[in-house]
């Protein structure tokens, strides 16, 4: 069973100088000594505040969260188990393990928790909660899961399937990403309550809403070209062919009515038509091989992990017995095989 120095606590940082050392400690108390602050280039003394409350604090080489959650993973984390939140002081640190029971006991390898269970008033405004919740129906449109808070930032998840995770966000877009990846990639996921605070009022808040909220719901569309393809072509080849329909009832009524004819606007109709028929049948077919794809990942992940267990059950020695048992045979053989002197030969 894995304990709490498997685990890293990883915050994101920029200008959380106001809370960054509340939540360090708070995680430290907690029995968590491997906390890990990336941040990025901060100007009022967050650094030194989280190393001063004993956190190991690198600086990242590019910017936005997305960036640093990217860069912290995969060069400056060892521990097995990746344990995320912000560092303005939102999350409670001592809901740490309602995270990380599911995952250190093997019941998932991402786990999410849920902000909308228990969020404080003031939390968040109205404005984002509605936001918030536009953009997790359409998660669960576009890729056909329901994971509550897609965009929560307190999640845990083992390194092993953030490596096998293609992300390239570079800001908040991060945690979409990381959802998308989780169903594309079949990763096991659980959805846990989680307490979600106001932040204190001298904390200003990096989020912009309506900027990063089209952001991430254009992630959300681009990422369905791999995960669902039927969606991402077929929606565009829909409303073409609409608008193809509309412009050609258009032409025929003022035609049959009117007299008057509309040869441009019919040639457009026509190829609107012919496109958008032409997009739902490559969404259906890419439909297909993606559900092809998908099923011999999963054969291919299913021996690999038979051949994993074979290994472990296997003795270590069996293959020396083997070579020892063949040895014995050669020189038996050997021995036996050896021509005898016949009894007739004379001697010289």
């Amino acid at each position: 069973m894995a304990d709490r120095d498997d685990v890293c606590i990883l915050l994101p940082t920029f200008n959380e100088a106001e809370t960054i050392e509340s939540v360090v400690s708070g995680f430290r108390e907690q029995g968590f000594d491997n906390v890990l602050v990336i941040d990025g280039g901060s100007t009022d003394g967050t650094r030194n505040r989280a190393e001063s409350a004993g956190a190991r604090v690198v600086e990242q080489s590019g910017s936005g969260k997305g960036q640093a959650v990217r860069e912290a993973v995969t060069r400056h984390i060892e521990q097995p188990y990746v344990l995320m939140a912000d560092g303005d002081a939102t999350y409670r640190p001592d809901e740490a393990d309602r995270l990380l029971e599911p995952l250190l006991s093997g019941q998932a390898a991402h786990v999410i928790g849920n902000r909308f269970a228990d969020m404080q008033p003031g939390a968040m405004t109205k404005l984002n909660q509605i936001g918030n919740r536009i953009i997790n129906r359409a998660f669960e449109t576009i890729h056909g899961r329901d994971l509550t808070d897609i965009l929560s930032g307190y999640r845990a998840f083992t390194r092993q399937s953030f490596q096998r995770s293609s992300l390239n966000a570079t800001g908040f877009g991060i945690e979409t990403e990381l959802a998308v990846e989780c169903v594309k990639h079949n990763i096991s996921t659980a959805v846990v309550p989680i307490t979600y605070q106001p932040r204190p009022d001298e904390s200003d808040t990096n989020l912009r809403p309506f900027r990063d909220g089209a952001t991430i719901i254009l992630t959300l569309y681009q990422m369905a070209k791999t995960n669902n393809p039927l969606f991402y072509f077929g929606s565009v080849g829909l409303g073409s062919t609409v608008i193809g329909f509309l412009l050609g009832a258009y032409v025929a009524y003022d035609w049959f009515v009117n007299g008057i004819a509309h040869e441009v606007i019919a040639v457009l109709g026509s190829f609107a038509i012919l496109l958008g028929i032409q997009l739902l049948m490559f969404g259906v077919l890419s439909d297909m091989l993606v559900a092809v794809n998908r099923e011999q990942t999963r054969r291919l992940e299913d021996i690999a992990v038979q051949l994993t267990q074979e290994n472990r059950t296997q003795p270590a020695d069996v293959f020396d017995d083997k070579q020892v048992v063949d040895a014995e045979g050669t020189e038996d053989s050997d021995t036996e095989t050896e021509p005898a002197m016949s009894p007739h030969q004379p001697d010289e």
